[in-house]
Parts: C-alpha cells; structure tokens; sequence
C-alpha cells in the first residue's frame, strides 16, 4: 500500500487483484446479479485507485476498498430499483476471475489519468465529483457533506463533467471500444442525438442595439461544434446562477419547477434541443411520471435551466450544429461578450438589496 501511494501501479494493480474476488461477491449480494456486480466493483476500483490519498491507514486498505464497492452497488440498486435486475447467481460471479496483471496495470493508468482530470477541476467540483462518482454518495448526501443545496450538488456536477469529458475523451472511447461487439455485419449508425453542455452565457451589441442580447452557446460534449440560441436576459441570469453554483435565499423559479415535477412523483430524464424554423428554436422536456414518458414542448432557454436544475442530460438534434450556426452567427458569437460572472454579480446585488443581506 505504501508503495502505491508513493506512485508504483504494479503495487496497486496486486491490491486490486488480492481483493478482488470478496469485493464481487459483495456487490453481487446486494445486487442480485454476477454481471452487474462485476461493472460495479471496476467503477469501485476506479474510485478507490483515485481516492488513496483519503486512506489514513494503509493496512485497512481492503476494508476501504469493500465500502466504496457496497457504496457504489447501492447506489446502483437505488438508481435500478424499478428495472428488473438479471440475475445470473453469485455462485458464478465468486467463480468470476480477477485481472491478470496486464489488466491491473492498465487500471491503475486510467486511475492516474481521472485522478489528474479531477485535480484540474474548481474545488467545489472535484469535491462533488469524489463523493458522488467515486464515494457513491447520492446527491442529498453529497449536499449535506458539502454544505450546500442538492440542486447545487447537480449543477457542480454538471460543470464538472463538461470540464471533464475533453480531458478524458479517449479513456472514454478505450473503453467503449472495449465493450462493444465485434461481429462481422456490425455497422455503426451515427446517432442523432449529440450530447452537449452550456459553455457560458455571452452578450452580443451592435451600433443600433447598446443594451445587446444575450446569447447562449452550447457546446458537443465529445466534439468541437459550437450552437449559438439567442435568449432573454431573465433566462440568461437564470443560466448564470446555476453555472455559477450561486446559492440563493429562496427557490427560483427553475428550482421551483424542478421541485414540483418531482412532488408529483415525476422526473425530468432529458432534453432535447429539438429543431430551427427560422429564427425560432424549439425544444422538448421528457418526462417520466405515473402515466408513463411524456415529451414537453419548451423553450431551449427553459429546457435547458430545467436540465441544469436537476442535473438531467442536455441533448441536440446533430444536424442543428451545422444548419443553425452560419458563418454571420458565429462571427458575431466571436465578436461577443462573456458575461456570465457579470450576470451572477448583479443578480446577487439584487437579491442582497431585497432580502436584506450585506454581500
């Protein structure tokens, strides 16, 4: 242990091989299922290699390693309660081999890539990420570790995978390739939908228009291709606050929304920029409640405030990055303003004022 403290992979790749075996045979307890129980306890494996240096004593690694694997198992549980689980029996999954040394080692490589990834985050989102991703903590835990509210937990996180996903893009592609099929008549078919994130909140000003208009730009998760959506000023301060993870005296009015989408026992799965007709964007909130998904039609402004609300995937028709950013738009994206700091000061001063607070 204290060899892999002090950096040796060889030495961290025998740890993880020495407690391999019980710590599958834990997760499969709690999960009912071998294979399940297996990608558990690598995503364990990932969390612990990254998180050594929380281990105070190094003979407890094994103890440690089992409570971020029954961690992540249950959270796991929790998030699959309502699906049926495959079982395939844990008699099987004790059978299971661990990695060879070849397998370990790669391991302990990514481990060192995610834990220098994380090292680059803001410290708010790396705190986030370590208790949620790597400790298993779900998000009410992770506030109360934290200090602050569950809808800020979401919205550290989702900054932080943004910041992440360039960092880690061919980890990530490694080992997608590695759990796809191989098959002779496989054909990959481009999806539709691309993943995307909220860069940052700019203003736009001409000769003839000093107040300007904000603009919000989404960026492709994995990619480079920027989408540019003009938006009103409220929504833009909305967006700002939540990027910015600023706490605020009481709900506003996206929080507000989220919290009653889920007093009604529903939740916000996705959503989706959805297509252009010409200036107007339109968009789509799914939605899964009692009756089933239901798809919401809505403006990309409060879509997308919703999504960072409750920290649910943002989603773009691919083809929108292409036909909805000419050239004009992206010259005036370029010429703009970042504002999204500015933003959050006078939204902050704002509430000081009413509320009574020194800032």
């Amino acid at each position: 242990m204290r060899a892999a403290l002090a950096g040796d992979k060889d030495s961290l790749g025998l740890l993880i091989q020495r407690h391999w075996q019980t710590a599958v045979f834990l997760a499969a307890r709690v999960l009912g299922s071998a294979e399940l129980a297996r990608d558990a306890v690598q995503e364990a494996t990932i969390a612990a290699m990254t998180g050594l240096d929380r281990l105070r004593s190094p003979d407890r690694f094994g103890a440690w390693f089992y409570g971020i694997t029954l961690h992540v198992a249950r959270r796991w549980a929790r998030q699959r309660r309502t699906a049926e689980l495959p079982g395939s029996g844990m008699d099987h999954a004790c059978r299971e081999p661990g990695p060879g040394p070849a397998e370990a080692a790669e391991a302990a490589e990514v481990a060192a890539r995610v834990r220098a990834a994380i090292a680059l985050l803001a410290d708010g989102q790396a705190d986030a990420v370590r208790l949620f991703y790597l400790q298993g903590l779900s998000h009410r835990e992770v506030a109360t570790e934290l200090g602050i509210s569950p809808g800020a937990v979401k919205a550290r996180l989702h900054q932080a995978r943004a910041a992440l996903a360039p960092r880690l893009a061919d980890v990530v592609e490694l080992a997608e390739r590695k759990a796809m099929p191989t098959t002779k008549n496989d054909t990959a078919q481009p999806s539709r939908w691309v993943d995307a994130q909220v860069a940052d909140i700019r203003l736009a000003r001409s000769q003839d228009d000093e107040q300007g208009h904000h603009i919000m730009v989404l960026t492709e998760a994995d990619g480079e291709r920027k989408l540019p959506i003009w938006i009103g000023p409220a929504e833009a301060t909305a967006l700002a606050m939540t990027l910015e993870s600023t706490e605020t005296p009481r709900p506003l009015t996206y929080k507000l929304a989220a919290s009653l989408v889920s007093a009604a026992g529903a939740s916000i799965s996705e959503v989706r920029i959805t297509r252009l007709q010409p200036p107007v964007f339109y968009a789509a909130v799914l939605v899964d409640g009692a009756a089933g998904p239901r798809e919401v039609d809505a403006r990309p402004s409060d879509a997308v405030n919703l999504a960072l609300a409750v920290g649910a995937p943002i989603r773009v028709d691919s083809t929108l990055f292409d036909v909805a950013a000419p050239a004009e738009s992206m010259a005036a994206l370029e010429s703009s303003q970042v504002v999204t700091t500015d933003l959050v000061a006078e939204q902050t001063r704002l509430l000081n004022e009413v509320f009574g607070q020194t800032p």
